[in-house]
């Protein structure tokens, strides 16, 4: 599978706070340098040039250019620019993500976390969605192919099945996140994105999410909802944010677009021999993206091959000729995992191992497959 689909989320999200911490205040923002290459008229930022507006004031118009050459409505960029402000808190938190997916030195053991993202609950309150809407969500396997207990349980994770959604303003955590310059170029077209959800006429007050811009049920990045949210229960409207059957839809569209392949299970937890060579295993392909991630699993074999090394599944198996990599989250002696390619597409949805297993296992408890 395509490690860099045009789907792909960039910058997986953190769990959403529950309750902000008092913290340091943050560094101050990079400030705006514009480059030569730059197509958008370049609005400048020294205070000695006449007429000329400093700081995020300043910025915002170089936001407003930006969304004007896109196409946005004037009075789209009219309603939103004079009260566009910069979110401290939101930057704070940017620039506290612990660097765990991106440049990771020390991997933290998998166990604590799964025990927080397989809960009993989770399983209990997924479970009971799935069967009682299990006609629906075949009707989406039907169109999709992708299993539907993973779509639960993306949903589950993401939201909490739809309690946790976050509160904070997309327009303005984006153009916070924009001004203060670490992923500049990527918060500023998912801040253009959103500018385009108004003018399809989807309400300001609708646009609400994580810290760094996800939002709805899905919490699909702006740019993602303008592609690939979904009509679910064919009411001729794609409502990501209260609507499940809509959700459920385009979580489906979302992995079917990243490379799912219908009938394959994600992965199965295996029993992995001590006297396994695993350097002889070693996975010598450099990802374009999420190098570290991808570094963690072996190369591919069959399930066959794997079985003739001794790697054996703990309870159900996968077909022998389906391919599989291993990855060991707890190193030796612990439960290892054949993963699929299926499993890759979670990780485009979002780029963690950890996320990943977790989900994978949430939707076995749901579907209450071992």
């Amino acid at each position: 599978m395509a490690l860099t689909p045009a789907s792909a989320q960039q910058d997986p999200l953190a769990p959403l706070p529950t309750a902000p911490q008092p913290a340091a205040r943050p560094p101050a923002p990079r400030p705006y340098q514009p480059v030569r290459s730059d197509p958008v008229q370049v609005i400048s930022m020294h205070p000695s040039v006449p007429g000329a507006l400093s700081g995020f004031a300043g910025y915002k118009q170089r936001l407003a250019a930006l969304a004007r050459a896109a196409g946005v409505r004037e009075a789209t960029i009219a309603s939103v620019m004079p009260a566009l402000e910069l979110n401290r808190r939101v930057m704070q938190l940017d620039r506290g993500q612990p660097g765990a997916i991106m440049t990771p030195n020390v991997a933290p053991p998998f166990e604590p976390y799964r025990r927080q993202h397989v809960t009993a609950d989770l399983i209990n309150r997924g479970s009971a969605r799935y069967y009682a809407n299990w006609q629906r969500l075949a009707a989406i396997q039907a169109r999709y192919g992708v299993e539907p207990s993973v779509l639960m349980a993306i949903y589950g994770h993401e939201t909490s099945y739809g309690r946790v959604t976050g509160s904070f303003d997309l327009l303005i955590a984006l153009a916070s996140l924009a001004y203060e310059g670490r992923r500049r170029a990527f918060f500023e077209d998912e801040f253009v994105a959103a500018m385009r959800l108004l003018d399809q006429g989807i309400a300001r007050s609708r646009l609400k999410g994580s810290w760094a811009g996800a939002t709805g049920y899905p919490q699909f990045m702006p740019s993602v909802v303008l592609r690939l949210r979904t009509d679910g229960d064919g009411d001729g409207y794609a409502n990501i944010w209260s609507n499940e059957a809509d959700a459920l839809a385009s979580i489906a569209a979302y992995l079917r677009d990243a490379g799912w392949k219908p009938n394959v299970h994600w992965g199965v937890p295996v029993r992995v021999p001590a006297t396994l060579n695993r350097a002889a295993l070693r996975n010598a392909f450099n990802a374009p993206r999420c190098a570290a991630v991808f570094k963690r699993h072996s190369r591919w074999l069959t399930v066959r091959e794997w079985r003739a090394l001794g790697v054996v599944p703990t309870g159900r198996g996968l077909p022998d000729n389906e391919m599989a990599s291993l990855l060991e989250p707890d190193g030796q002696g612990a439960t290892g995992y054949l993963l699929t390619n299926n499993y890759r597409t979670i990780l485009d949805y979002n780029c963690s191992n950890y996320y990943a297993l977790s989900v994978g296992l949430l939707a076995d408890g749901i579907s209450r497959r071992s």
